[in-house]
């Protein structure tokens, strides 16, 4: 199949925009969103000025497409319109956006979610406070398995958990950084498979932009990772995709907008700014196919993930194929914005990644999980970003989720759930 002229085909652009209309529609007809209360935003600035205390903004990201918002809200100046000038900064590694958040050499990040939280925790690096201010966006990560693997009968979960019980040799899986979202997705998958990912096999950390490469020479057995690396390795012809994390969560958190909470108190002005502009870049983004195909040129471009733009484009528009022959349009592909429900700091989701901290004993006890959400996620300032935005809000700062496995996380009673999987450290 022509994938480049399916690209334009008038069907496929229809149904897509079929997708996107139905997603934006499920999320206000659920009512789950309401609009900002008219007296948040004149409480909100009620103490003086809201002007930015600091009009320039450097904030790192990693070259993944889930660095879209954040890019935009500068090439297309919504930052201007907030009073700021948004410097987005390409990083080399998850370790590198961690250590220049904390030693203030980035002002804010395009970070994994799970980072911050090992940071709060000192778990992952150097111990400091840090800060959520909203979510960048849900869904689009994936979980690559190589062509060597295919050949040995691995193709899904079920088989790849009968070639490693084979016990032939060690099989490596790698993640981007030990505390965050790729770590943890491809440690929910492989034991849902029964297959324990201290135990079974060897998992090792890999810098995004390196996964292709590493998996060519033979580093590697599988990744998780984040687009456009996973389709990247299907027109490479060195792996295909097993799953999606969307297919393990659906709409699950992935990259939040992060920094320090030193950074939040001396400058909460600039810390709305920035999320108001990146609220107004996710939802132009989503608003249109077209304006999908211009992020995607965009971002292509060597100072950002500096890959072909048909390779990013793709999986951004939710035209998926597995590297196996089967292909499909995923109404759950990656999102920006979705009405609004895409970028909430759910108190719940900060929660559910320390659970899984504590399942595979990165955290050696349970902590308040509530208290340290509270004190992360930062919904006083997004909830007056979201007011200059215009953004809708949920009903509650908690979400049910149900997972790949069966399990029903709702953030009710955090030990108890991170005490209950049959596979754990």
């Amino acid at each position: 199949m022509d994938r480049k002229n399916n690209n334009s085909g008038p069907q496929t652009l229809g149904t897509r925009r079929d997708f996107i209309r139905t997603a934006a529609g499920l999320a206000l007809g659920s009512g789950l969103m309401a609009m900002v209360p008219p007296g948040v935003r004149a409480g909100a600035w009620a103490a003086g000025s809201d002007a930015p205390e600091k009009k320039e903004v450097r904030i790192g990201f990693i070259p993944l497409t889930d660095c879209s918002s954040v890019v935009m809200a500068a090439v297309q100046k919504f930052d201007e319109k907030y009073g700021i000038k948004i410097v987005p900064t390409k990083e080399a590694s998850w370790a590198a956006v961690r250590d220049k958040l904390v030693n203030g050499e980035l002002d804010a990040a395009h970070v994994l979610y799970g980072l911050v939280y090992g940071v709060q925790l000192g778990i992952g690096g150097p111990k400091k406070d840090m800060a959520v201010l909203m979510n960048l966006n849900h869904n689009g990560q994936a979980i690559t398995l190589s062509n060597q693997l295919k050949d040995k009968g691995a193709t899904d979960g079920p088989s790849l958990a009968k070639l490693i019980a084979k016990k032939e040799r060690e099989y490596t899986f790698a993640q981007t950084f030990p505390t965050g979202t790729h770590a943890m997705w491809l440690y929910y998958w492989l034991a849902a498979q029964g297959i324990d990912p201290f135990k079974d096999v060897k998992n090792i950390t890999v810098p995004p932009p390196q996964m292709v490469a590493n998996m060519r020479v033979g580093n590697m057995d599988g990744f998780c990772v984040g687009e456009p690396w996973n389709n990247r390795a299907i027109i490479d012809k060195i792996g295909f995709t097993a799953v999606t994390t969307q297919d393990i969560w659906t709409d699950h958190p992935e990259k939040v907008l992060g920094t320090t909470a030193d950074f939040v108190a001396r400058n909460p002005n600039t810390a709305r700014a920035m999320t108001a502009a990146i609220l107004d870049a996710g939802k132009w983004i989503d608003a249109s196919l077209a304006n999908r195909r211009t992020t995607a040129e965009t971002v292509a471009q060597k100072s950002y993930i500096n890959t072909d733009m048909d390779v990013i484009l793709e999986r951004m528009l939710g035209r998926y194929s597995n590297g196996l022959g089967k292909s499909w349009d995923d109404k759950n592909c990656m999102h920006f914005f979705n009405e609004g429900a895409v970028n909430f700091p759910y108190l719940s989701d900060g929660m559910w990644f320390m659970t899984q901290h504590r399942r595979w004993n990165l955290l050696k006890e349970d902590p308040d999980y509530l208290a340290v959400a509270k004190k992360v996620n930062r919904i006083d300032i997004y909830k007056q970003a979201a007011a200059a935005a215009g953004t809708p809000l949920p009903k509650s700062e908690m979400r049910s989720s149900k997972f790949i496995d069966g399990t029903v996380w709702d953030g009710k009673d955090p030990k108890k759930y991170a005490a209950s999987f049959k596979i754990h450290a």
